[in-house]
């Protein structure tokens, strides 16, 4: 039997070269996202681990426990706890670490790096002392508020050179300090393409508002003393209440398990992809076999005969199958390997720097590759193996087995039409239920509700198909065969369309969650903001309050307001207070009042619904809060309105607030109105009166909408491209399809062709046909994709009061455009092969 299988492998090998095709494609895209996600955790562990070298105990500010009235506050690191560090025993030095956000520009004043991955630091080192952790590759240590050192990859990037004034910025005023040193460094953020600025220490815990604080103490032990012992001294000298300890090790550890976090919900979302791509391929496995073995079912039926078991008949099949899928798989794991190279190559040439390291090819990866591809492909194969296995020898040899009976066809449809009904009132009762507990019972309905209309769609396929006769008359006696050979194998059609009308429903459902997210968000913007411009750090980090004294003076500024957030205690649970000019917020905000007014000032405040719900407040009612400082006050609820994304939570008036923050307050965004509105010039204007800074932004309503939409646009394009996988397979199940197809028609053909139908004419049935399947699949796609959209957009419309659902009818168009043009380009081989068949010996082949 194994000879047998062996000789079936290689007898059809142009055949099985497609399912090989898809079966290779998936395992590609496996062990790819395997060994990218696993390169880069590796390279990024070892990078970040270089930068504890230094390090074998860290000490960080600890909190007190938010009580009662109590706010929770931050205890600080200062001079007095980094002396008691350095005179533990068993500590050879301690170092007070200084950190923040600094984002530095190049000689053309755009940002250096992205995001939190601009940093800033303190230097502290002296002439006699350098500082270990930054070895200076040039220039001298940087002292005092107009000096400054960079790390060399920075520098090389900036086009900076030691003596330059650097352009940037920390919290808002732009800052040209002069470039002193340019070190080198072991830091993560560095190695991922980030930047690394430092100051003297007193500079840079001025610049971040650390005045005589540090963020971090780095203690090292001395040579006789491991890192648990040092630990254990200093939580005797300093006390584990204050200060939380850690030791190098386990700040190692911790960065590692974070690294491997943060890659593992891309790996997820990898491997969802590429299971995807597995799954459709089933589609055309399956096809191929079950094709295979109706060619072969005299063969079959004649070993049975001469005394092979219904085991054995089976056995062979998988045989067969196991060989296609260990090819398959070993020439997947090769292209996977390229592809993971590739991807980081890829991601390099974008601008997301990877540290440096070798390509990591586990021995998992090459056991998941090989696991995935010869089990995908036995399992899509023994269907068919078992179904030709329970033919009688003797109704095989007469082939009376071919059509499927009325009682399969019955049960097949009741089963799907049970599924469907399930998968559809699961999505449906999804729908009424919150975000969070809605997610699993819609994801369980819409995989249900597939399923079933994959079982149906034998029986839809001919209504649907049938729908196509108008059209198809157009094109004479190719047209009307093509109607007659897409229905006349109804599972074979539901098979192949299947492939394509699951790729393209995922398409259309996110096509549709998008653009509806996106409405969403528009209109989101143009009814809660009153202002021309919204003003805020690149990063989302505190703005300085130097940044509203510089609006307040600009030109052509009528109004404004920064919005402050300070923490306060109310009825023993902590709430964030957002600070407002209560004299303008009116001119800059429109908040959608469901009772009481928008007013805010004094002992006034106004709240949104859920949090007023969450406290059993309403218009009128009063409550005492206490404040980061611990004085109390009572507030009165001047009015409740519709939360949105843009303003949430208790505003309160920036005079009644800001006397109680804890140090300096300082504003997340600030609001602006311009005489004139929203110009081009006026945003010129501010941008300038703001020094032309990196790290600031200054965005009008679509500018705010256009940034939110980025997110989703880049996504959309990412998921674009991994469903494409998909419908490569889908493609191939359609040449597949057509190839033996046409194989199995070669008599009908010859005589076709005898009777006078000349060869264009049997090309044109061919692409009929595959234009056909392909339509009805992707008719079958969009419109399960826009019910999972619409369904999907219930559960968001929960947290979005704005959500409306917005049909893309323009790419819904495209998708259907794309799915013909899928059908035509699969035809191109079988239609060609089709119309160069011998009449007369296509006549006379079985």
């Amino acid at each position: 039997m194994f000879k047998t299988a062996l000789r079936n492998v290689f007898a059809h090998k142009a055949r099985l070269m497609m399912t090989v095709l898809a079966v290779m494609l998936g395992v590609a895209f496996v062990s790819g996202t395997l060994v990218f996600t696993n390169t880069i955790s590796s390279a990024l562990e070892k990078s970040s681990a270089k930068g504890f070298d230094h390090v074998d105990v860290a000490l960080t500010p600890g909190s007190t426990e938010a009580e009662g009235d109590k706010v929770s506050k931050e205890v600080k690191l200062t001079d007095a706890t980094l002396k008691k560090a350095r005179s533990v025993p068993g500590a050879a030095s301690a170092t007070g670490v200084v950190s923040g956000y600094t984002a530095v520009a190049d000689q053309d004043g755009k940002l250096v790096g992205n995001g939190f991955s601009t940093k800033g630091g303190n230097y502290s080192g002296t002439a006699g002392r350098p500082d270990d952790r930054y070895p200076l590759a040039q220039g001298s240590a940087p002292h005092g508020k107009n000096q400054v050192a960079l790390d060399s990859e920075t520098a090389k990037r900036a086009g900076y050179k030691v003596g330059d004034q650097v352009r940037m910025s920390v919290d808002g005023p732009v800052l040209t300090p002069t470039l002193t040193g340019i070190f080198t460094t072991d830091d993560g953020n560095v190695a991922a393409g980030g930047s690394l600025a430092l100051f003297d220490t007193a500079t840079a815990q001025q610049l971040f508002h650390k005045p005589g604080a540090y963020d971090e103490i780095d203690v090292k032990a001395a040579a006789d003393t491991s890192q648990d012992q040092l630990k254990t001294q200093l939580d005797k000298a300093i006390g584990t209440t204050a200060v939380d300890s850690e030791t190098g090790q386990q700040l190692a550890d911790d960065q590692a398990e974070s690294i491997a976090s943060s890659m593992s919900s891309m790996k997820t979302m990898l491997l969802v992809f590429a299971g995807i791509a597995l799954f459709v391929g089933i589609f055309l496995i399956a096809n191929t076999f079950t094709m295979l073995v109706a060619q072969r079912t005299k063969e079959l039926a004649l070993m049975r005969a001469v005394g092979a078991s219904r085991r054995q008949v089976t056995r062979s099949v998988l045989l067969e199958a196991f060989v296609v899928g260990a090819v398959a798989a070993v020439t997947g794991l090769a292209v996977g390997i390229g592809i993971g190279a590739g991807m980081r190559a890829l991601m390099n040439g974008t601008g997301a720097v990877i540290p440096d390291g070798p390509l990591v090819i586990s021995p998992s990866t090459v056991v998941s590759a090989l696991v995935v591809g010869v089990l995908i492909t036995m399992l899509a194969a023994w269907l068919p193996g078992r179904r030709a296995a329970k033919i009688p020898p003797v109704a095989a040899m007469n082939s009376v087995h071919a059509a499927p009976t009325t009682k399969s066809m019955v049960l097949r449809n009741t089963l799907g039409a049970l599924v469907s009904a399930a998968g559809v009132a699961a999505v449906l009762a999804a729908t009424t239920m919150s975000g969070d507990s809605g997610q699993a019972p819609m994801g369980l309905g819409a995989a249900l509700l597939v399923i079933g209309v994959f079982i149906l769609t034998p029986l839809l396929s001919r209504p649907l198909i049938a729908a196509a006769a108008p059209l198809l008359r157009v094109f004479g006696i190719s047209g009307k065969l093509a109607r007659l050979n897409s229905v006349r194998n109804p599972r074979r059609t539901a098979a192949t369309a299947s492939a394509l009308m699951i790729g393209l429903t995922l398409i259309t459902g996110l096509t549709v969650i998008a653009g509806s997210v996106q409405g969403a968000i528009n209109k989101m913007a143009a009814d809660s903001i009153k202002a021309d411009y919204v003003v805020s750090m690149a990063n989302g980090n505190a703005l300085s309050p130097d940044v509203l004294k510089t609006l307040d003076g600009t030109d052509g500024v009528t109004a404004s307001t920064g919005l402050t957030n300070s923490p306060s205690r109310v009825d023993g649970r902590t709430e964030f207070l957002t600070g407002v000019n209560g004299k303008t917020i009116r001119q800059l905000a429109a908040l959608d009042m469901n009772s009481g007014r928008f007013t805010v000032g004094g002992s006034d405040i106004v709240v949104d619904d859920k949090t007023a719900k969450e406290y059993g407040w309403k218009t009128g009612s009063s409550f005492t809060t206490t404040y980061e400082d611990g004085k109390k006050q009572r507030l009165t609820v001047a009015g409740v309105y519709q939360h949105n994304e843009m303003m949430r939570g208790v505003l309160i008036d920036s005079a009644t607030l800001t006397p109680h923050v804890d140090g300096t307050a300082t504003d997340m965004q600030v609001m602006v109105k311009m005489s004139g509105g929203a110009t081009e010039a006026n945003q010129d204007r501010l941008t300038k009166a703001l020094g032309e800074n990196p790290a600031i932004q200054v965005q009008d309503k679509q500018d705010i909408s256009n940034q939110i939409a980025q997110i989703f646009t880049l996504m959309l394009n990412m998921l674009y491209g991994l469903l494409a996988m998909a419908v490569i397979v889908a493609v191939l199940g359609v040449i597949n399809t057509l190839a033996m197809s046409v194989f199995e028609r070669q008599q009908e053909i010859g005589m076709l062709r005898a009777i006078g139908i000349d060869r264009k004419g049997i090309k044109r049935m061919v692409r009929l046909e595959s234009l056909v399947i392909s339509l009805f699949g992707g008719v079958l796609g969009i419109g399960l994709g826009v019910f999972f959209g619409w369904a999907a957009g219930q559960l968001i419309g929960n947290a979005m009061s704005t959500y409306e659902l917005i049909l893309p009818w323009g790419r819904m168009g495209v998708f259907l455009a794309l799915a013909a043009v899928v059908g035509i380009l699969a035809a191109l081989w079988p239609a060609r092969r089709a119309a160069r068949l011998n009449m007369l010996a296509a006549i006379k082949a079985e």
